[in-house]
């Protein structure tokens, strides 16, 4: 179990490193204030890097937020009970393909990485749901056991 733990942690901050890396490149890569300063853009493009550019970054924040908090859980700042309340992953809304045809490919590629990134932190954070869900469906188990055993039940 402590070796699960271990591993767990390292790739919750392995993660985390990888998220932080693409908010940063997300954040340079639609800073809007460049590319209405060239004002050379069709304002179809400036909405879909604007829409795209929203999506990404919100995508971006709800997984640097499930991650902060696996740490916080981890350095014992958290309850189970609190991360299983408050630590869920924001719903994924996935780019629009008819914004991403406007893109350039650099743009396009860096807003699959966070898709990406947040498919996999999904499936992490099911995966770990489903374990606590299980726990509890055999600690509920032994518990009821122990009470038959005892006349309880």
């Amino acid at each position: 179990m402590d070796m699960d733990r271990t591993i767990h942690e390292q790739v919750v901050e392995d993660l985390y490193a990888e998220a932080l890396m693409l908010a940063d490149d997300a954040r340079a890569a639609f800073d809007l204030r460049d590319e209405a300063s060239r004002g050379n853009s069709p304002d179809n493009v400036r909405i879909a890097l604007s829409v795209e550019g929203l999506r990404t970054t919100t995508r971006v924040m709800h997984v640097l937020a499930w991650l902060l908090n696996q740490r916080a859980y981890q350095s014992g700042e958290l309850s189970k009970t609190q991360l299983r309340r408050h630590g869920t992953l924001g719903a994924e809304r996935p780019s629009d393909p008819a914004n991403m045809e406007l893109l350039e490919p650099a743009t396009r590629m860096l807003i699959r990485e966070t898709e990406r990134l947040h498919a996999r932190v999904a499936r992490l954070d099911e995966e770990m749901r489903a374990q606590d869900e299980n726990g509890s469906e055999a600690v509920s188990a032994m518990q009821d056991r122990i009470a038959q055993a005892f006349g309880r039940g």
